[in-house]
């Protein structure tokens, strides 16, 4: 008698999708991080996007609207490092663009490495005309993952597959590259001082020829002499009317309406005549892209997707971000940079699937973060909001009291690093001061100020004192024993710190409200149905469900959850 199983089996294969079936792995991962999109923005502009950009992703990807980073301190690094690696700043030890380490008795920036040299001379931070002030608090020009603490899903890919996976980082922002290629990869990132993309040694001895073909082309100083105008007709914009918002910053010329001049003739390109040129290029779509230029380029000279083995590809579009600093998010040239972005997407997709196939690659996008409105936009619309000015605060009775109540002599406190306020290195050694009392007490003051919601000590996150609210639980995972500072300062939801160092910038982000933790999360690709999840996820989730999609171990600090959606 013959079995039934080969029979079985037919019909089987009948009636399942190939898809379910075939369980290929794709050639190709690319993870798309566009910095400061908050969740609902790509919904926002819906009408106006192009087919194969963000429009393919929202209506062919699986997409979770109710995505948030779950930790408090929602700036670049952090979300970065969370996106690559599916673990919590408590654990990766990315708590902040910067912190004041306690060992050096300095602030540090998050990825500098004094070990890590980059590749050629001059192509460091330009103190003068950097925008950026944690990149200037950096004590040396190296850069290197050594700081992150755990690995990355590409880590875990490369380990998998004995080395042969190939994975890359690209940014304009250096820690939005070097972050997300993680131990194993390589990062690219833009430097403003040399106008070209550049790595450290780290990653390399010498740069690879391509790299060194891109940046001979001069593509950046294509702009000189040209403008920013809109991409479409000016009446189709959401934003249409309000091209001349008073909030805005002017920043080195290049002003607050349209047409934005990249140089301020119409010459040949001089960075003497403007010093501010490449931060130009940086805050407008320029940035994404160069970013994407470099990228294809990337793609094509290291063969990627090229072979049966998945390579993996970060790119982390900036242009959003900063735009959105300087002009706020609700504005004309945010919402044009985001169409633009959507444009640069559905080229790079157009790429993608000429030279690899969409079929045969997985996309993940998110953001690091989501982005708080411009004060000046929520008051037209009727939200109570303001600006907090640290300058205007008078502690001085305070640290006098806290001083004398504690028998401190020295100076009370080394800083506020964002998020976190230190207490003076000198006082922590002083063998009779009760640290947690002493938390305790600054807390309590900086409660009095009225900008303030919470003030949490850190002695209070180690004995586990703190009570069981959804903020509460933010910073405890954004904290970690060595990097933390010693209390955590939250502003009331839409308040923040405009003054970057003497730039007065026109919105921001930071803080664990939600317009600054929504973000969205999309799944695109390869054997990927549309559909949209309205169930609450965290991004730890994509480095885990990536893990999950290709067979590897989980990165080593990971603590998302698989998304079933992806695997069910």
């Amino acid at each position: 008698m013959s079995s039934p199983l080969p029979a079985l089996a037919a019909l089987f294969l009948a009636v399942v999708p190939a898809t379910t079936l075939a369980q290929e792995k794709p050639r190709l991962v690319l993870q798309i991080t566009v910095d400061a999109l908050r969740g609902d923005l790509p919904t926002r502009y819906y009408g106006n996007l192009s087919d194969g950009g963000l429009r393919y992703l929202l209506d062919k990807g699986v997409h979770f609207v109710d995505a948030h980073h779950c930790h408090a301190n929602t700036e670049t690094v952090v979300g970065h490092a969370t996106l690559a690696t599916g673990a919590k700043p408590s654990a990766h030890g990315m708590v902040g663009n910067i912190w004041f380490d306690r060992v050096l008795g300095r602030v540090v920036y998050n990825i500098e490495d004094d070990a890590a040299p980059l590749l050629g001379e001059g192509a460091g931070v330009d103190a003068d005309t950097e925008i950026d002030p944690t990149q200037a608090a950096a004590g040396t020009d190296g850069r290197s993952p050594r700081a992150l603490l755990v690995t990355t899903f590409s880590d875990e890919l490369n380990a998998n597959t004995v080395g042969r996976a190939k994975a890359f980082g690209v940014s304009i922002k250096d820690r939005g590259a070097v972050t997300m290629a993680g131990q194993s990869g390589k990062a690219f990132w833009f430097s403003k001082a040399k106008s070209r993309f550049v790595t450290s040694s780290y990653y390399y001895e010498a740069y690879p020829e391509w790299v060194n073909a891109w940046n001979e082309k001069a593509l950046p100083e294509t702009f000189a002499g040209t403008t920013w105008e809109l991409m479409k007709p000016q009446e189709s914009y959401l934003f249409s009317d309000r091209d001349n918002q008073p909030w805005e910053t002017d920043l080195g010329g290049f002003g607050i309406t349209f047409p934005h001049p990249y140089t301020t003739s119409q010459g040949a390109f001089d960075p003497l005549e403007n010093p501010y040129f490449t931060t130009f290029l940086t805050i407008s779509p320029a940035g994404d892209d160069l970013t994407a230029s470099f990228a294809k380029a990337l793609m094509d000279a290291e063969e990627l997707g090229q072979d049966d083995v998945a390579d993996f590809l970060s790119i982390s579009f900036s242009s959003i971000d900063y735009t959105g600093h300087i002009f706020g998010p609700s504005s004309l040239e945010s919402e044009d940079t985001l169409y633009r972005l959507d444009q640069t997407l559905a080229d790079l997709f157009s790429f993608v699937d000429d030279r690899i196939g969409l079929d045969r690659t997985l996309i993940v996008l998110s953001a690091d973060h989501g982005t708080t409105d411009a004060p000046g936009f929520l008051e037209t619309v009727g939200i109570q909001t303001g600006l907090v000015a640290p300058d205007t605060w008078d502690p001085a009775d305070q640290i006098a009291r806290l001083k004398a109540r504690f028998g401190i002599s020295g100076p009370l406190l080394a800083g506020y690093n964002h998020p976190y306020l230190n207490i003076a290195p000198e006082v922590l050694e002083v063998p009779d001061i009760d640290l947690s009392e002493l938390e305790a007490a600054i807390a309590n003051e900086l409660l009095t100020f009225p900008d303030v919601a919470y003030a949490i000590p850190s002695t209070a996150i180690e004995a586990n004192l703190l009570p069981d609210t959804e903020i509460m639980t933010l910073i405890r995972n954004n904290y970690h024993p060595a990097r933390s500072g010693n209390i955590y300062v939250v502003f009331k939801p839409g308040w923040f710190i405009n003054d970057f160092d003497g730039l007065s910038v026109t919105a921001t982000h930071g803080s664990p409200w939600r317009g600054d933790t929504h973000v969205p999360i999309i799944f695109a690709g390869q054997g990927i149905e549309g559909q949209k999840v309205a169930r609450r996820v965290c991004t730890t989730s994509i480095a885990t469900t990536l893990s999950a999609l290709l067979g590897t171990a989980r990165p080593n600090g990971a603590s998302g959850e698989v998304l079933k959606e992806l695997i069910d």
